[in-house]
């Protein structure tokens, strides 16, 4: 199976608008405007396992996966750039809104990935902030990051902690037309922003990657509802189809059987299913709103080397801080079973 890497040092890593939109208009957080996007890949949208890349090419079997939604937070320059996100692209002529909107790209073209990349990280900053982060709890990552594009040639993605980019890969599937892939690099920048220079050590890059995995189904979970099409646990439905042969096609679930210390390897996207496991068995038992804050918060808790078992119980103690005894126990049991506590 096919393992996304990050390749670099230390990286070892208004709800957005969803239905038929307008033109542009002006929000209280900068410009918006509609654009088309997949939502969140075309394999969770319509269930089709037997979908292919075919380099690129767009189909007819696509076309009730085109989604058109709103593009919140734009700076007012026409491109995609904003308040979380600015997107560059090596491999083609740069995405510009005419009249309000972007035209409805697909997949054949460049600029559908851009689009991809904006909305997606947008969503995913949009995802924290509903759950009070910024708010009633300090901000996440509410800083303004760069994505590129098809600027490496791998079947990969990165994120960079030096320089707080994310790079996604136009290998197989181009990275960027699968949502959980890009917020999967988001998650990366979203614990080097809590803890810079986060993941630097294997039991800290497992969590990194775990933590990756569960933010983007997480995210797209709550911004297109729960798919009913393929299972939820299954991390990037679209992008795996490059290299898995198994049905459903997935780069990694979240809800496997492994255990530790039996189970671990010494690689961190396999041992980070370890934990990502018990974010997912803490996210059935309490609801995604309170599992995903705690487990946001307990990371400001974390160091950049930290253990399993020292991570496990800042995310206990998050746990009985914001939802009291029933809610820490509830965690505890999920780290438990894992062996992790």
């Amino acid at each position: 199976m096919k393992e996304r890497i990050l390749a670099l040092t230390a990286a070892v890593a208004t709800v957005v608008s969803v239905g038929a939109a307008g033109p542009a208009h002006a929000t209280p957080t900068g410009e918006s405007a509609t654009a088309t996007v997949f939502f969140p890949n075309p394999v969770q949208a319509l269930g089709l396992q037997s979908l292919v890349d075919a380099k690129d090419a767009d189909s007819p079997a696509f076309a009730p996966a085109y989604r058109q939604v709103t593009l919140t937070d734009l700076d007012g320059t026409g491109k995609l750039s904003g308040r979380y996100v600015v997107v560059k692209s090596s491999t083609g002529k740069a995405a510009l809104a005419v009249d309000g909107a972007f035209p409805a790209w697909h997949r054949d073209a460049d600029q559908f990935e851009q689009v991809m990349a904006y909305h997606w990280v947008t969503t995913a900053q949009r995802y924290l902030q509903h759950l009070g982060f910024g708010s009633a709890l300090r901000p996440v990552n509410q800083r303004r990051i760069e994505v590129r594009i098809d600027q490496y040639g791998g079947d990969n993605s990165f994120f960079r902690d030096d320089k707080a980019n994310i790079t996604l890969g136009k290998g197989g599937v181009d990275d960027a037309e699968d949502a959980e892939v890009i917020v999967h690099e988001y998650g990366h920048s979203v614990q080097d922003g809590q803890v810079p220079g986060f993941g630097t050590t294997l039991e800290s890059g497992a969590i990194g990657e775990a933590f990756g995995d569960y933010l983007a189904v997480a995210v797209t979970s709550w911004a297109t509802g729960a798919p009913a099409r393929t299972p939820e646990a299954c991390v990037a439905d679209w992008d795996s189809v490059s290299y898995t042969s198994t049905v459903p096609h997935c780069l990694r679930r979240l809800d496997g059987t492994k255990h530790y210390p039996e189970s671990v390897v010494g690689e961190v996207h396999a041992d980070g299913e370890i934990w990502s496991r018990a974010l997912w068995d803490i996210r059935v038992a309490l609801g995604d709103t309170r599992a995903s804050t705690l487990i946001v918060e307990a990371q400001f808790a974390f160091a950049v080397d930290t253990t399993f078992a020292a991570a496990a119980q800042a995310t206990v103690d998050a746990a009985q801080r914001l939802y009291g005894t029933q809610a820490a126990k509830a965690t505890r049991a999920a780290f438990v079973a894992r062996g992790l506590l």
